[in-house]
Formats: C-alpha cells, structure tokens, sequence
C-alpha cells in the first residue's frame, strides 16, 4: 500500500498494537474492548455488510490507482478448458474430455490475445489495456500468462468459493485480489474496462457475458468492442435470431457484440475503434 503521510498524530496501526499489551483483565478481555476496525467479530457481522462492500471496493480501487491502472482488457472463460496437450481435468465423461480438449485452442487465442493487448499498453507506459481475469484456470489462465510473456502486469479478481482455488501463477503477485462479494468484484470488472473479451464458457461466463451486454443495450455503460470468441460454439449454446424473431431483443442487438475467432481477428477490431497503431503480431511462443 502506498506510504502513510507524517502526521503528529497516532496512527491506527499504533494503537492496535497498544490495545494488545494492555493488562488481561476481563474488561480488556471483552469484546467490547476491542477497537472497533480491529475486531473480526463485529467486522463480520451481518449489522456491518455495507461496510464490508465499501471495504472491498476500496482495496482494490486503492491498488490499481497506486499501480497506475487507467483501463483494462477482460478476458472471461471457462475454467475448465486444458493448456493444448494437457488432460481435460475437468471433463466428466469421454464426451466432454473430447470437447474440452477440442476447446483448448481457445486457451491459446486467449493467450494471444492478451499478448497483443499487452503489447499495445507496453506502447502506452504500461497504464492502458491492462489484461484482467478471473484469476483462475482455463482461459483465465491463458490470459494472465499471455500478458506475463511479455512482462506486463496483469490482474486477477478471484473469489472466495466452496472449493479450493488459488490464483494462477501468471498473475502480477500485487494484483491478485481475492473477494467475498460478486457485485464488488464484477464492478472492478468493468469500472475500468475498455475491452470484454468472452470466450466458451459456463454459467459463469454467460453471467458476464449477458451482464455487460445488459449494460451496454440500457445504456449504462459505454459502448465498447465486445469479442464473443467462438462462433460455432454460441451459434449452439444461445439462438440469438430466435430472441429477436420473438421481440424480446431488438433486431439490431446482436450488434452490440462481434463474433470472432481468433485473437488477431479480435484485435483488429479493438484497433479499429481506439485507432490504435498496429504493432505487429503477437509474438506466440517455444
């Protein structure tokens, strides 16, 4: 965190500190002894959630703008689609270990993908088109190690689940971010973002998905390019004709997003709407 300013005063840090060599007595025992922003007990009580969503956000506004993250590149995937010639760890069934491993192409577009978005924020002081995941396996992975091949930095937003998770090792360590809350982490998504990149996915990723298209089509957010990767694989899972046939989308809503299915594909549209220089290919990898 950045440095605290001298001041004259005690600082909180201080006074924990004391709190905790006063005399064991039961009155400093109890917990209503405790300093208040020092005591677990009351920070996560139900009476004290909405200072728990202000917490939350606040710590990672406060990172990324000491880090000078000005905007950002999401990727989101599915966790469960393998590295190319790595096992479908996933997979419950030979059908779905032969689709996820099929799938596994996608790991590599996202990869270059995040190298190509990297590239241009290495061009623009490393502030600009900073690649942000998930944090997790899969195409979340793919996307931190793409940005991470060229050494830039890169973010993930995990979340706290039932399960183990840890975030991949391709994450900037001072960028990993771990949350309670989904609303908090999916504004840290989007508050900066200035490319969506959804690739074949999950429940998950449809929520993020139809999320940010939500947003777009009312209006609350800005229009940007937003990269569906995959058209044979959303031309089955969403029938995005029939909700037009039926009137519950406009006709011109599917042009909100562009399909694509590569990662050079997907930049040349994110360089045609910033007018962004093109700087060549993603440089793959050995």
């Amino acid at each position: 965190m950045a440095k605290r300013r001298p001041t004259p005063l005690r600082t909180s840090g201080q006074d924990v500190a004391a709190s905790r060599r006063a005399p064991q007595t039961p009155q400093t025992q109890s917990p209503a002894f405790r300093l208040a922003f020092a005591d677990d007990d009351f920070l996560t009580a139900e009476e004290t959630r909405g200072i728990r969503f202000q917490l939350e956000y606040q710590k990672t506004e406060q990172r990324l703008h000491e880090h000078g993250v000005n905007s950002t590149v999401v990727l989101f995937g599915g966790a469960r689609i393998p590295e190319p010639g790595k096992p479908a760890w996933a997979a419950k069934n030979e059908t779905q270990k032969k689709n996820l491993e099929l799938a596994s192409r996608y790991y590599d577009e996202a990869r270059r993908l995040a190298q190509l978005a990297s590239m241009a924020s290495k061009n623009l002081d490393g502030k600009e088109f900073v690649v942000v995941t998930g944090g997790g396996p899969g195409v979340m992975e793919a996307g931190n190690r793409g940005a991470a091949d060229l050494g830039a930095q890169t973010i993930g937003l995990n979340i706290v689940l039932p399960h183990e998770q840890a975030p991949n090792i391709f994450v900037t360590p001072e960028l990993s971010f771990n949350f309670h809350y989904f609303a908090t982490r999916k504004i840290h998504f989007l508050l900066r973002a200035k490319v969506v990149a959804i690739f074949p996915g999950g429940f998950g990723t449809l929520d993020e998905f139809f999320e940010t298209l939500t947003l777009i089509q009312t209006g609350r957010m800005e229009r940007i390019p937003l990269l569906l990767f995959g058209a044979e694989f959303w031309s089955k899972v969403i029938n995005f004709e029939a909700l037009a046939e039926a009137g519950t989308i406009a006709p011109t809503d599917p042009e909100l997003f562009t399909v694509v299915d590569t990662a050079q594909q997907g930049w040349d549209v994110v360089r045609a709407f910033y007018d962004l220089p093109d700087l060549g290919p993603a440089p793959g990898w050995k």
